[in-house]
């Protein structure tokens, strides 16, 4: 109970574990199904035809009968699987827009501050770059209606940017020394969306590359990272899999197919209606001679299960961090003919083993979701030996080592959650993003002195002779939280690198932040080590 108390002070997500597990799903890539939905039925096929059908004839008021079909199918998907969802026709582009690889905007990174939004990043190559935005402006208008002020929302910002590729948008813009609002048309694009997040080397042997899903483009950007680190001198890997909660199939093979040898097995699929679909490694195994871990954690899930199961049970490396989330339905995509759509689960997926590692939802959704939060309640985020399996969930690896199935990938080495450096100081600052807005506020002041440093060793250097922590304390003071000397002693360590990594990212975006914040990535730490073991 201790050790949950003290991650609910930090903010540890339990409360997003619905919309994130919504979010998982193994997809087959192949064409979506066209279903041509039939409403009226002349010849009632079963009872919920008859009725709708009876309902639309014969009932005493009009009756928006496909509303009741609307509400109807997410009830029945309900009682088939926790990962069969219903998809209505205004969220089918928001749901596949993360794993398609790309969006139709204007090319900008952006927050609210003090109620006005704030241009974070332009992305490079984007057509809010080319036309002259700059980090650090703020849109005041959009289309000549004021947007500052007004206590905007971040999903009506992305309504009024967002657009089809070609159309146009004017924004106003308040850049500091200007005395007047600049105005800019912007033709909006397609912006990628990145599923490689960053990859760079740890030390002059080890690369990382942190994969956040696997998307269309994910195979291609690991590829593109592998090469750029092997030209760097990379011998081992670490790959980050942590809160990737999966994607494409075929994206998840590819990737395990870089690190095997031709004919190893990688998963295989099977369902009631579905013949049993093995996936080999081809001659691909562009990464056979590199050392590898794999970084996994109670989020992990389907597509990053399928790849951290791949390594494991064929002996190919370690796999570091905590019981994986246990995702091992493969769903398929379906379109209605009013563009709406669905996922089907059609199959299991079994990692080489033999090991199906779904976890049990036979007792309900309402269960199946509370799970993680069962797993921080029995004490599993800090010890191993909290973790039970029977003799019946066991396998063996190709060389004979004891694996388990029916919930997650366990790893090779166990590393529990780190709670150092928390306190109640730390859990108050956190609620109220006074880390984040302290980081943003000391970019914005000193923008023109970080921006002209050509390096991340340049600008830590530089940040680390600011007294951050000292002026953090008094910002947070401002803003209604008081010091807390013990707090402090506790936790001073972690909000100083946090606050340092965010002003990494507002000036080098990932390729700052990560690199900074491993110095408190306690297992990030541990897979280097042993690495270089």
């Amino acid at each position: 109970m201790g050790f949950f108390n003290k991650l609910s002070k930090v903010g540890m997500p339990l409360v997003i574990a619905l919309s994130v597990i919504l979010g998982m799903f193994v997809q087959q890539n192949i064409d979506v199904k066209k279903l041509n939905f039939q409403l009226r039925s002349k010849e009632p096929k079963n009872k919920l035809d008859a009725t709708l059908n009876y309902i639309d004839s014969e009932y005493v008021d009009s009756v928006d009968v496909p509303g009741i079909v609307e509400k109807t199918i997410p009830i029945i998907l309900e009682n088939l699987d926790p990962h069969s969802i219903y998809i209505p026709a205004k969220d089918v582009e928001a749901m596949n827009e993360p794993l398609e690889g790309n969006f139709d905007g204007i090319g900008v990174q952006f927050n609210i501050q003090k109620d006005t939004v704030a241009v974070i990043k332009t992305i490079f190559g984007g057509p809010s770059e080319k036309v002259g935005l700059k980090d650090g402006d703020r849109i005041v208008k959009v289309n000549d209606s004021l947007i500052a002020g007004i206590g905007i929302t971040n999903t009506q910002v992305m309504n009024l940017l967002r657009g089809k590729k070609g159309t146009k948008v004017v924004v106003g813009i308040f850049r500091r020394g200007e005395s007047k609002l600049i105005d800019f048309t912007i033709m909006r694009d397609r912006i990628p969306l990145y599923s490689v997040d960053v990859s760079y080397m740890l030390d002059d042997n080890t690369g990382y590359i942190k994969i956040s899903k696997f998307a269309k483009t994910t195979y291609k950007e690991f590829q593109d990272a592998i090469a750029k680190l092997s030209n760097k001198g990379m011998t081992n890997v670490v790959l980050d899999l942590r809160s990737n909660s999966g994607g494409f199939l075929t994206s998840a093979i590819n990737i395990a197919d870089e690190f095997l040898e031709k004919g190893k097995l990688i998963v295989y699929t099977e369902g009631r209606a579905r013949s049993k679909s093995s996936y080999f490694a081809t001659h691909r195994a562009s990464c056979n001679d590199l050392g590898v871990s794999v970084l996994i954690d109670e989020w992990s899930a389907s597509a990053s299960e399928i790849v951290s199961g791949a390594i494991q049970d064929n002996d190919r490396g370690l796999i570091v961090g905590r019981r994986s989330f246990g995702k091992g339905l493969v769903q398929e995509p379906v379109a209605f003919a009013d563009g709406s759509g669905m996922r089907l689960t059609i199959a299991r997926y079994y990692t080489p083993a033999g090991r199906c590692i779904q976890r049990p939802y036979e007792n309900g959704q309402e269960d199946y979701y509370t799970d993680i939060h069962k797993r921080f309640m029995n004490g599993e985020f800090l010890e191993q030996d909290s973790i039970q399996f029977p003799d019946s969930l066991k396998y063996y690896t190709s060389e004979g080592r004891v694996v388990y199935g029916g919930g997650g990938i366990m790893p090779d080495k166990f590393i529990p959650a780190d709670t150092n450096g928390t306190s109640e100081y730390l859990a108050v600052v956190r609620r109220k993003g006074l880390e984040y807005q302290f980081s943003f506020e000391f970019t914005d002041k000193n923008r023109g002195q970080l921006s002209s440093f050509k390096s991340l060793d340049e600008l830590t250097n530089y940040v680390d002779n600011q007294r951050l922590l000292e002026k953090f304390i008094i910002f947070a003071e401002k803003n209604g939280v008081k010091p807390n000397k013990s707090d402090l002693k506790e936790s001073g360590k972690t909000i100083e690198v946090q606050i340092k990594a965010l002003i990494a990212r507002n000036i080098f975006d990932n390729d700052g932040f990560y690199p900074v914040i491993k110095e408190i990535d306690k297992t990030l730490l541990e897979a280097l080590r042993l690495n270089n073991e």
